[in-house]
């Protein structure tokens, strides 16, 4: 069954209306206590997050969370070092600008100072203000 076609049957289950008929549900169903009603509103909020988190994650590049290889970190630093931008890089490779700079400065050719991307983990950043 489709997500869209869920979230419809859902929606009409909350709504007290059958989803086939569309006539409303008789008084007095098992869909007018309270926690009946919670649980189909959290089935309906999970099947939004989730066509959220594809639609979101269609949108990224093609390499996204692949594990980098010999041939492509080759590639990546004769890329670079010929001085082709990082944002084309980026594209090249099918990875995000921010992964592209974690590589380089992981390889020793970039600088925090020099990254246009903030560092990936929270622990980075409070270590450089000395807040923990």
């Amino acid at each position: 069954m489709k997500e869209q076609r869920a979230r419809e049957i859902l929606q009409a289950l909350v709504q007290g209306v059958d989803p086939l008929t569309g006539e409303d549900l008789p008084p007095g169903t098992i869909l007018q206590h309270a926690d009946v009603l919670r649980a189909l509103l959290a089935g309906m909020t999970a099947l939004e997050q989730t066509t959220a988190r594809a639609q979101r994650r269609a949108q990224l590049p093609d390499n996204v969370g692949r594990a980098w290889t010999a041939d492509e970190e080759a590639t990546l630093v004769a890329s670079y070092k010929s001085g082709n931008s990082v944002p084309d890089i980026a594209i090249r490779h099918g990875r995000t600008l921010r992964a592209i700079e974690a590589r380089l400065e992981k390889l020793g050719l970039l600088t925090p100072e020099q990254r246009t991307t903030n560092p990936g983990f929270v622990r980075d950043l409070l270590e450089e203000d000395e807040v923990w």
